[in-house]
């Protein structure tokens, strides 16, 4: 006798399309004969007018029923989810496709496609952003207030490194924008060193925070109120920053951003559409480069991740 499987499937919108798949095995099919056998089928009789309808029946032997897909904990309302028939890939993510941006109303009737084609070849990006995301170099722990943490005489070499790798590179880059943090600024202000003419930015939205409750969750509580206000802020960072050129740019680009850990793990997962709370999964180094690829169409690719294999063993830390 063969036997039949069955596929259970349970599925939690995720952002950026992704969708969680789990599937479980059952048993034999029930012998010849037996009244479980599916074609001696009585799923099908009809209940009689006034009757009460029959309970649920029981799962089949061996089969894992999963929870319905509403036990999948509610997104915080910064993040965008994609509707639950689309793709896995969302291509207006930075809402910069071409189509989007264009008011279809206006739509001349007379020259009809000819037209909507030649409007969409004005708002197509020409140009490749290449976002190289640097980590902090180590720092004091035990500063009180941010004034205090500054960077370790090893975090000073680590920055030290990281400049001379970048500039290794014989790439021509056009800014540095930086977390307004200590440790951050002075990491800047390390690996400029070795960028001459390179300007710098500070900014606010990418200082340090809790940007989305990870999951699995974490061992030490935080209350929701910190989600909120970081989560909302590091969102932010990601939209102002983090997508495709400009139609006005002719040549690609070649951006640092100077900031920490749960800041650039956040930008990462977003970028690549994966789930945001998986962010805490992923572990980087201090000084580490991170290189995102965003082309003109809107694809991203990630070159490198938490790269310190230009650091000797002894020079590398994850404080």
């Amino acid at each position: 006798m063969s036997f039949r499987r069955a596929l259970a499937l349970a599925a939690c919108g995720l952002a950026g399309g992704s969708v969680l798949f789990s599937a479980v095995v059952v048993g034999k099919q029930p012998g010849r004969g037996s009244d479980t056998d599916p074609r001696q089928g009585s799923s099908s009789a009809t209940v009689p007018p006034g009757s009460a309808a029959p309970p649920a029946a029981a799962a089949p032997p061996g089969l894992l029923l999963l929870p319905p897909s509403a036990s999948c904990p509610p997104a915080p309302g910064w993040i965008e989810r994609p509707a639950a028939n689309s793709g896995y890939w969302d291509s207006n993510w930075d809402r910069r496709e071409p189509l989007a941006l264009i008011n279809l109303k206006k739509k001349n009737e007379e020259t009809g496609e000819e037209e909507l084609s030649s409007r969409l070849n004005h708002f197509k990006a020409k140009a490749t952003r290449h976002i190289f995301l640097i980590r902090h170099s180590q720092y004091n722990l035990d500063g009180r207030a941010d004034k205090d943490r500054t960077l370790t005489p090893l975090g000073r070499e680590q920055a030290e490194l990281t400049g001379k790798r970048l500039a290794s590179l014989g790439i021509k880059f056009d800014q540095i924008i930086h977390s307004s943090m200590t440790r951050a600024t002075e990491t800047t202000e390390i690996i400029s060193k070795h960028l001459p003419g390179v300007k710098k930015v500070s900014t606010d939205l990418l200082r340090e925070g809790a940007p989305i409750e990870p999951d699995p969750p974490v061992s030490h509580w935080k209350p929701e109120a910190v989600y909120y206000e970081d989560g909302a802020r590091i969102e932010a960072a990601f939209r102002n920053f983090i997508h495709r050129a400009d139609v006005k740019q002719e040549e690609d680009s070649y951006e640092i951003f100077v900031c920490h850990a749960n800041v650039i793990r956040y930008i990462v997962c977003r970028a690549l559409q994966f789930p945001p709370e998986g962010w805490l999964r992923m572990s980087l180094n201090n000084g580490s480069i991170t290189h995102l690829v965003i082309r003109p169409n809107g694809r991203v690719a990630l070159r490198t991740l938490g790269d310190t294999g230009f650091m000797p063993p002894d020079k590398i830390t994850r404080t």
